[in-house]
């Protein structure tokens, strides 16, 4: 079993930036791809950002690409999100996951999750 949390959200204003921190515990030992999601209020949940067991690959939603930043810190069993330039739309709560080997930006195929932190972007 892993356990995942995430912090670094919270409240900011239009323009401004977050980072998000993703701490992976429990069975640690191998890394995991490491995804983020957002969940955004009467909305489905939708891919963010995944980056690879190695860290040497990165993909991003089409949408956020330049504005988002996924990494890792496999010694610390940490994932990350930049995020700046941020906007009211992307206003969500954001989740942390993790998987095995699958390398995707489908929320299914990801065996854990974290429970989740609120960013909320004041325009």
């Amino acid at each position: 079993q892993v356990q995942l949390v995430e912090s670094g959200g919270g409240l900011v204003q239009a323009g401004g930036s977050l980072r998000l921190s993703c701490a992976a515990s429990g069975r640690t030992s191998s890394p995991y791809v490491m995804g983020w999601f957002r969940q955004a209020p009467g909305k489905e949940r939708e891919f963010v950002a995944v980056i690879s067991r190695s860290g040497g690959m990165t993909q991003y939603a089409d949408s956020l690409k330049g504005r988002f930043t996924i990494s890792r810190d496999s010694a610390k069993n940490a994932a990350y999100l930049m995020m700046n330039s941020l906007k009211a739309e992307d206003t969500a709560v954001y989740y942390c996951a993790a998987d095995r080997s699958r390398y995707s930006s489908s929320a299914r195929e990801y065996e854990y999750w974290g429970q989740g932190t609120q960013v909320t972007v004041s325009s």
